[in-house]
């Protein structure tokens, strides 16, 4: 693709060894919002509306693909599975063999952990992270988050908090305001009360997606319907 990956663009200092184009700019608000529903909507017509559910199983900002326009598409489908077809470890009863799961770490749902088996569930969870880094800017790897502290936590906890705006990704709130200095961005809470509460809600729809428990998630459907509200209250 001609912008490379979300990866390249989130995180334009690591090196993945890939053939590129060297982005020299952050990612605008809009343009992340409108990624997010690229990717939200080509889940949802993996889960729903091919004849066989397919689960994507490695939903991560490197197989994220952007075109010219900085459209979203979901690539690299070689850990996917046909839902009708998961094979069952019989010893289990309805568990899949871990063995058998492939993800990328920090991403991968933790019910597969506990070798459940792969469903559109795992996604979900894996499109909530992604959510979250898309506007923290900050990885579900990144070293802060240990001792159980994880990217869900870390952005559930900021929800409840006054300082709500200091985990999101400090450049796309300078972008958005064009204004160099971010600690006055951040004061001016009149000029940013249409951002704020389209950012909370985007994190209000990742920390749910992420939730640690299958049940606690949204269904993909209303999620790809919960962006699309925010990008249209936004640009209003």
């Amino acid at each position: 693709m001609p912008n490379g990956s979300l990866e390249n663009w989130l995180h334009p200092t690591a090196n993945n060894g890939q053939h590129q184009r060297s982005t020299n700019r952050p990612l605008k608000f809009i343009e992340r919002l409108s990624i997010a529903i690229d990717v939200a909507s080509a889940l949802d017509y993996l889960h729903r509306q091919c004849q066989t559910p397919i689960a994507h199983c490695d939903l991560k900002p490197s197989n994220v693909l952007l075109d010219e326009d900085m459209n979203g598409h979901l690539g690299d489908f070689g850990s996917a599975k046909f839902l009708h077809g998961v094979i069952v470890n019989v010893e289990s009863g309805n568990h899949c063999s871990t063995s058998l799961i492939r993800g990328s770490i920090g991403y991968v749902a933790p019910e597969y952990g506990m070798g459940r088996a792969v469903s559109t569930n795992g996604d979900l969870y894996s499109f909530g992270i992604l959510l979250l880094e898309l506007f923290t800017g900050r990885r579900p790897t990144a070293n802060m988050f240990k001792d159980g502290l994880t990217l869900h936590s870390f952005a559930k906890t900021a929800l409840t908090s006054d300082r709500f705006m200091q985990i999101v990704d400090h450049t796309l709130v300078i972008l958005q305001n064009n204004d160099d200095d971010y600690e006055n961005v951040i004061i001016n809470g009149e000029k940013n009360a249409k951002l704020c509460e389209a950012l909370t809600d985007i994190i209000e729809l990742g920390v749910s997606c992420s939730a640690e428990t299958p049940k606690e998630r949204m269904e993909m459907k209303l999620v790809v319907q919960g962006l699309q509200s925010i990008k249209n209250v936004f640009l209003s």
